[in-house]
């Protein structure tokens, strides 16, 4: 029998103009699929003008200015409407989708599509069952106790997974599916009797209680910050009165 972490497996992950799902952009993203563990990865990329500024914080992290972009990015509308359709080949496929902090990534996929698309990720995904499996949900599930951060540099040390080119949207795509086949190897003996869907399900109870301990944490430290719960995607915020 295969389990779900020695099967074909999805990665998506996007850089951006900054951490706001709402009014950030993505200058670039990257879907890989693999169908073994240590087989030759097949890695779609995307470069996109995002059409506002791209902060030197921003730069900093990625690499990508806006002088590059302007030159060689392409328009939003049509990147959008390829990335969804390539998720949405994914999920038919019945690859498992594997998105380090999935509700960043599809949030802004989703709110990008709402920008230039008029649509929603939600539209794109409507005929085919989403399967997400998140490593920095899994991990801190699984591992509930170990201290530290759980960036996903963070969880490539500690599992030791190789991480080339931190930042840039295909290698990090692929070291979050390395991450989460190391989690299934580690924790097989409570992983394995479930699918990848029954785990999908299982994240969004697991994120929540995260989210709950994580706001009562901020609470008691007298931080205003306020945690979603929802996973893998966040819900649309409610219109302006």
């Amino acid at each position: 029998m295969t389990h779900w972490f020695d099967g074909p497996l999805a990665a998506f992950d996007t850089e951006t103009t900054g951490v706001d799902v709402e009014a950030d952009r993505i200058v670039s993203a990257a879907v890989v699929v693999q169908d073994t563990p240590g087989g030759r990865p097949r890695i779609t990329r995307w470069l996109v003008n995002p059409g506002i500024p791209v902060p030197p914080a921003a730069t900093e992290v990625h690499g990508l200015t806006d002088d590059h972009l302007q030159r060689n990015g392409r328009w939003p509308a049509p990147v959008m409407e390829e990335i969804a359709r390539s998720l949405a080949d994914q999920c038919a496929a019945s690859r498992p989708l594997v998105v380090m902090n999935a509700p960043f990534d599809l949030t802004i996929l989703d709110r990008e599509l709402r920008r230039h698309r008029a649509s929603s990720l939600a539209r794109y995904l409507e005929n085919v069952p989403l399967c997400v499996l998140d490593p920095r949900v899994l991990d801190k599930h699984l591992d509930r106790y170990r201290k530290g951060r759980r960036t996903l540099t963070d969880l490539c040390a500690h599992y030791d997974v190789a991480l080339d080119g931190a930042h840039d949207a295909a290698a990090d795509a692929l070291a979050a599916m390395e991450v989460v086949r190391a989690v299934g190897r580690r924790f097989a003996s409570r992983l394995e009797r479930l699918s990848a869907a029954e785990l999908h399900t299982l994240q969004a109870v697991w994120h929540a209680a995260q989210a709950r301990g994580l706001q009562a944490w901020f609470a008691r430290s007298g931080v205003p910050e306020p945690v979603d719960p929802a996973w893998p995607l966040r819900p649309d915020l409610p219109a302006a009165a």
